[in-house]
Order: C-alpha cells, then structure tokens, then sequence
C-alpha cells in the first residue's frame, strides 16, 4: 500500500447512526485529497461490511462488545475483552500508520481511538458525536482527543469545551448515481411518504402506519416507500397488498439520501443520521424516537426539531393507526403548513458538515 498521501481510520459503526457519517467524511477526505488512505474499524457485522464495500471502502475488525445497559454477564464478559481490543486496535494502528483516527461512537471506537492516543502520540485524534446527548464511550473519550466535532449546537457536556467544534452531521453522498425510482408505479402527483425505522427497522412504526394506511380512504392519491428492516418486510408488503396500497416495500434501501429528497413527508425514528439527512434535504418529518436509545437522547434530537417548527412528534407509547391517520390526514390537509416546515428544516441543515472536518483532519495532520 502506498505510505504517500493522508492516511485516516474512522472507528466504529455498526448501526447506521455511527457508519454513515463515517462513510460521509472518508467521502469529502477523498474529493479533497484523492489520493488519502482510509481505513475503518469495527466489530465487522454484516451491515458493516456490506453498507461499507457498497460505498467503496475497507475496514479491519476487533473484537469489542459494549457494557453500558447490559445485564451482569454481559458487563463482565465486555470488560474482560477490553485488553484484546486495545491489543488488536494497536496491531491495526501499527501497520496503518495513520496521520489521524477519528471515531464515530459505538463501543467498538473506544479502544481503537484510545490505543492512538496513549500509545502513538504522533497521531492526531478526534470524536464525532452525532447526538445531542453524548453516547458513554464518546463521553470518556472527550477527555482525551484533541478534537471533538459536534452535531448539534448544544450537546450536553460538550458545548463549553475548547476542543469542540460544531459541523453539524455529515450528511454521506449516494452509493451509485442510480437515481431513485421512487415513482416507479407511473402515477404522476401522487402524495409520497417514506417510513424508516432506522437500518434495523422499528416494529412499531411499522405496525402502526400499516394501520394508518387501512384507515385511508383515497389509496391512489398515495405513495409509500416503506423501509422495514428484515423481520418485517414479508408482513407489511401483505398487508400493502391486501389493502390495494401503491407501496415500494424493502427491508434496506441503500439510496435513502434520495428517497428522502423526493418523499413529502419522512415517518422515522430520530437519530442523529436521519436527522441530519432530513434537514440536509429540507423535508418535513413525523419523528417517532425511540424509547429505549441510550439517555433518551433520541427524544432530545426530535425535540430540537420540533422546538424549530421543522418537525411534529409522537411518542412511541402514543403510537396506533389511527393516531397516525389522524396527523398524516392532517399534514396533507395543510401543504403550505407541510412547505413551511420543509423550510424550516432545511434552515436547520448543514450539509456541508463532511467537507468542514475533512478540510480540518487535513489541515491539522499537515501542521503536524
């Protein structure tokens, strides 16, 4: 492998939330410099492995398991893999060679940034925390960095250090330049609106809008792109089916930058990423946070939104169809309301989140 040029791990991932904007800064690294090195680290699950190969990048694993919301056992055996982890994280780092590593949350970022920053102190460290309330490993890492790159303005715990820097999230560019077929059924003017629960799917939502959609009475008026995870894509393409619902039905889409661009309105949870995504496009969304995201931090993203007029939310203890029906039925009620909240949303965006801490890593590691 080439030693010339910028070489940059980004550790972690495995959801969503954590590898895509990890995915978006190795993307504005490269448009800036062509010729750097990337190189991600994480647990290697499947997700990982093929969300990551699709956009054109390798990664290396370690093995890493969280600890915090655990049961007893599971602390343990987490807390008993820690020095492996550092061991192989240091074995990574070693070959690599990296000018930077940057992690973007997750348990398995924790030893790969902390090895860099004990253990080879030539090389420059960062965090990107997505969320308003810092996840636990990103928490003890702060302490330590040189830099912390933020996505909203008032991150609990974050905002007052010297070391923070507010981007924004970055927002990943599509996999392909194959445009989406979001309107593939041929029905011109129809009222498109995208369900995502997240790359894993949310249950919830999903049952929920299913229900919604029965209570509709005008079904070609509409347009569903429903993104249900694995276990519940068979039953919610029967029940679209059943009812007679124009629907494009997958468990992933790996275009959702596009699909969000041309839906009318977005049904989701409230990570950080999708977030991001959202007010990035300016789209006006339905937020349904997820009850049991660590500190709640998915209710204060939603919040955020909420509190700017760009968005409306519903608990995930509140959700039924008819609930659903009652809002949706509502917001198509009102399309100047749904345009002021479009704008409202894309106020809040800053797509350009990848390209400021790209130029920064680069900027940094070449003043050495």
């Amino acid at each position: 492998m080439d030693r010339d040029g910028f070489r940059l791990i980004i550790a972690g991932g495995k959801t969503g939330g954590h590898l895509f904007p990890g995915i978006a800064v190795a993307q504005a690294v490269k448009k800036l410099e062509p010729g750097a090195q990337i190189l991600f680290v994480g647990c290697g699950s499947t997700f990982e492995v093929e969300t990551l190969a699709a956009h054109g990048f390798i990664m290396k694993t370690i093995d890493s398991a969280g600890i915090k919301g655990k049961g007893l056992l599971d602390k343990i055996r987490g807390a008993a893999m820690i020095p492996l982890s550092l061991f192989q994280a240091m074995a990574v780092i070693r070959k690599f060679r990296p000018d930077m590593v940057l992690g973007v949350g997750g348990y398995s970022s924790g030893p790969v940034v902390l090895a860099a920053r004990i253990f080879f102190p030539g090389c420059i460290t960062g965090i990107q925390e997505q969320n308003s309330i810092p996840g636990a490993t990103n928490r003890i890492l702060a302490r330590l960095v040189h830099v912390i790159f933020t996505g909203f303005r008032d991150t609990r715990g974050f905002s007052a250090s010297p070391k923070t820097i507010h981007t924004g999230n970055p927002v990943r560019r599509p996999a392909s330049d194959v445009e989406a077929e979001i309107h593939g059924s041929g029905r011109p003017g129809c009222f498109t609106i995208l369900v995502t629960g997240g790359s894993q799917g949310a249950s919830s939502i999903n049952r929920a809008f299913a229900d919604a959609m029965a209570l509709v009475e005008d079904k070609e008026s509409l347009m569903v792109i429903h993104q249900t995870g694995r276990k519940d894509e068979a039953r919610v393409r029967e029940a679209y089916d059943s009812m007679g619902l124009p629907a494009r039905v997958g468990a992933f889409f790996d275009n959702m930058p596009e699909l969000m661009a041309n839906a009318h309105l977005i049904v989701c949870r409230a990570g950080a990423g999708t977030i991001s995504e959202i007010t990035a496009k300016g789209r006006p969304a339905l937020l349904v946070p997820y009850p049991y995201a660590a500190d709640d931090h998915q209710r204060f993203n939603a919040e955020n939104l909420v509190r700017a007029g760009a968005g409306v939310m519903v608990l995930d203890r509140e959700l039924s169809g008819e609930k659903l029906h009652g809002i949706i039925s509502d917001l198509m009620g009102d399309l100047s309301g749904l345009e002021n909240m479009a704008e409202r949303a894309k106020a809040l965006g800053m797509p350009g989140a990848g390209d400021i801490i790209a130029k920064w890593c680069l900027d940094r590691t070449k003043r050495g």
